[in-house]
């Protein structure tokens, strides 16, 4: 009975398209990143060579596809305020704009940007506590980007000649 029992799980999980993530392809063989001094470039290349068919090359000239970052922004904007005037509520912004285009400077992605925001309350006895999880929720929004930008890169469309 158990047997069967397994047997049909496995066909109601096949049936229902589930399967796991595994490698990208992606439409171009290499990849040029600028900026690998660390950041949002330096997770974005370990991905691309950890989980798609590309490899990242070091020279421009040598890629199929260059990624451009065109703007990265990290932003704290003050959401509410107590009756005292302090701050009780903060919001955490993490904006990136970058295209991918060819050597000929056409697009396999256009010029997109991905926004990300994460509302934080804000308590002055614990200061640094709430500084050091606005670090780490930016370094969460910065892996979020990453697999953000990483769908981009796979749902990409070779340039039409």
């Amino acid at each position: 009975m158990r047997p069967l029992l397994a047997l049909l799980l496995a066909a109601a999980l096949a049936g229902c398209g589930f399967q796991l993530r595994g490698s990208a392809n992606l439409p171009f063989d290499t990849v040029y990143v600028p900026g690998a001094s660390g950041g949002i470039a330096l997770d974005l290349k370990r991905n691309i060579q950890a989980g798609t068919n590309a490899k990242v090359v070091d020279d421009p000239k040598n890629a199929q596809a260059v990624l451009e970052f065109t703007r990265e922004e990290r932003e704290k904007v003050i959401l509410s305020l107590t009756g005292t005037g302090a701050v009780s509520e903060f919001r955490l912004r993490y904006l990136v704009s970058f295209r991918v285009h060819d050597r000929k400077g056409e697009n396999y992605v256009p010029a997109s940007t991905i926004e990300l925001t994460r509302d934080v309350t804000f308590n002055d006895s614990a200061v640094l506590a709430k500084e050091s999880e606005e670090q780490l929720l930016y370094r969460d929004m910065q892996t979020d980007m990453v697999q953000q930008i990483m769908r981009r890169l796979a749902a990409a469309k070779q340039p039409r000649a």
